[in-house]
């Protein structure tokens, strides 16, 4: 009996060991193109990936935790051009995010918790301002098109 506790021990011991160990891995899609690389601890995608489309430019990087999204990511067009970028926290899209036209700029700057707009939503046309937008949990409260009215109903340090 003490036998079969100490090879359970043991075996208990490898397994437990052997999920820590961090190894970096590459994806490819059936043609051998890279279609992801990053690092995995067991099962789970841990600190640094980076995805690419079929045509090898890059779909989207950033950095995960136990299979969530953690921190700040970057997602790109097909032609590579920018699209989004913003924070992440346990997987879900938070705080400011920028998202970008098809020229590559910034189109509008939203505030998001869980995913949601949440928050004011900066809208822009040619780098310029044109409007601020305020939502409550995915639903726009209100439009605002000159900064003066903005200004005298809101506290600007809600923008940060």
């Amino acid at each position: 009996m003490l036998r079969f506790l100490v090879i359970g021990f043991l075996l208990f011991c490898f397994t437990l060991n052997d999920a820590s160990i961090k190894e970096y891995r590459r994806e490819y899609y059936k043609d051998g193109q890279l279609k992801a690389q990053g690092w995995r601890k067991g099962d789970s995608k841990v600190d640094f990936w980076k995805y690419y489309f079929s045509n090898g430019r890059i779909m989207e990087q950033g950095h995960y935790n136990n299979n969530l999204r953690v921190g700040y990511w970057y997602f790109y067009t097909k032609n590579g051009t920018l699209e989004m970028e913003g924070h992440y926290a346990k997987g879900k899209m938070v705080k400011w995010w920028l998202f970008y036209d098809e020229k590559g700029k910034v189109n509008h700057k939203c505030q998001l918790q869980k995913g949601v707009k949440n928050g004011y939503c900066l809208k822009y046309k040619n780098e310029k301002l044109t409007s601020a937008q305020k939502y409550n949990n995915g639903k726009k409260v209100k439009e605002w098109y000159d900064f003066r009215s903005f200004k005298k109903e809101n506290n600007l340090s809600d923008l940060k």
